[in-house]
């Protein structure tokens, strides 16, 4: 640092250089991620929120309320009448939450010390962080030949030292929904938590449902699920960071808790203590804006532009991996590996991902792509074909 102070123009100016080393995701060649673009609505009630602290709910009950209230919202929307849990900063720090709840429950309730968690191979890495910091085992459950966690594999990965058992609605890298219903009869007939990851799917599933799409049951309408993760900065178009981690009881709060003597709360259960408001704040606005209409209609305008890329991608001659159930589109090119395809996207400017399982160009359609810009990858697929 300087010892003088320096005009703020200049500042401005030097950031806004290297602002411009950063991808736009209005330009539409962002391709792999599962973030996008916040609504400018959310952002304008983002900025007003920027000073609460959530980690010390006393002194901003408003903000503390609205929290409450998007809880509410969202564990709804998830067929829960009585929600609880926190918005957080995504759903690495929810899964965490999830995660620790697990664990610290079936050790104050079953006694397991060295417990074990059971995972699809298609998790979210987000686990193996949970795993190492809880010091928990992983026991990681195949998949099928469709790409969903084999329910036969969870069925004899389970311990006496099981504390939870995870799928996915909406995978990382394919977009798949796990057979939910199944694995919830077989945690709750074994009396082990359950957790959802819906980071992605949480805030499309619901709708595209409601839309008249043939979607599997993942949320709280099934007895063994304990605990949901979903994202309001995915697709609820909330300005990151806002993830949402919802629990059936509040027990699972409890086996968390903390003392915070010197706060206006005496426990915290949340992982981090200072907790910015203004994420609960732009997800309130932000969902009393669109409404249940309004995001159905994105949901289902995305999963328009999935069929309309699928389409396009076999025309030309490509291999789609699997039939999308989301807005996510895993495909290869029928002669080049696809770390090296990946490669030749980039130099034409176009940010996709590559997927492990299988490997595979992974494009996530989010609400910053539009049919446009499809077009025009579209060509430049056809001119690399």
């Amino acid at each position: 640092m300087q010892d003088e102070p320096i005009d703020k123009e200049i500042i401005l100016n030097e950031l806004m250089e290297l602002h411009k080393l950063d991808y736009n995701y209005a330009d539409g060649r962002i391709l792999g991620s599962m973030c996008t673009e916040a609504h400018p609505f959310a952002k304008e009630v983002y900025c007003k929120f920027l000073d609460t602290n959530l980690g010390d709910p006393g002194l901003f009950k408003g903000t503390k309320h609205i929290e409450n209230d998007v809880i509410k919202f969202i564990g709804n929307l998830l067929s829960l009448e009585k929600p609880y849990g926190n918005i957080v900063t995504g759903g690495t720090e929810a899964n965490l939450m999830a995660i620790r709840a697990a664990r610290n429950h079936a050790r104050k309730y079953k006694g397991i010390v060295d417990g074990e968690i059971i995972i699809p191979d298609s998790a979210h890495f987000s686990f193996k962080k949970a795993a190492d910091m809880l010091n928990l085992k992983i026991v990681e459950a195949e998949l099928g030949d469709d790409f969903r966690i084999n329910v036969e594999s969870v069925k004899n990965a389970i311990s006496e030292n099981t504390v939870a058992i995870v799928a996915i609605a909406g995978t990382t890298e394919l977009g798949l929904i796990d057979p939910i219903e199944e694995i919830s009869k077989i945690a709750h007939e074994n009396n082990i938590y359950f957790h959802v990851d819906a980071a992605f799917g949480g805030f499309s599933i619901p709708f595209l449902k409601e839309a008249g799409y043939e979607l599997p049951v993942f949320d709280f309408s099934l007895e063994g699920v304990c605990s949901i993760t979903v994202d309001p900065h995915k697709m609820g178009l909330a300005p990151i960071p806002a993830g949402g981690i919802i629990f059936r009881k509040k027990e699972y709060l409890q086996v968390m808790a903390i003392d915070s003597p010197y706060l206006t709360v005496k426990t915290q259960s949340t992982i981090v203590g200072t907790r910015l408001g203004a994420s609960s704040a732009a997800t309130y606005a932000i969902m009393k804006y669109f409404g249940k209409k309004g995001y159905s209609k994105i949901a289902q305008n995305l999963m328009e532009n999935t069929y309309f890329l699928k389409e396009g991608l076999e025309n030309i001659g490509y291999d789609v991996v699997c039939e999308p159930e989301l807005n996510i589109l895993a495909f290869n090119h029928p002669n080049i590996e696809a770390h090296d395809f990946a490669k030749k996207l980039d130099e034409l400017g176009w940010k996709v991902s590559v997927a492990k399982c299988p490997i595979a160009i992974r494009i996530v359609l989010m609400n910053h792509i539009k049919k446009s810009h499809l077009k025009e990858l579209l060509e430049d697929l056809e001119k690399i074909y």
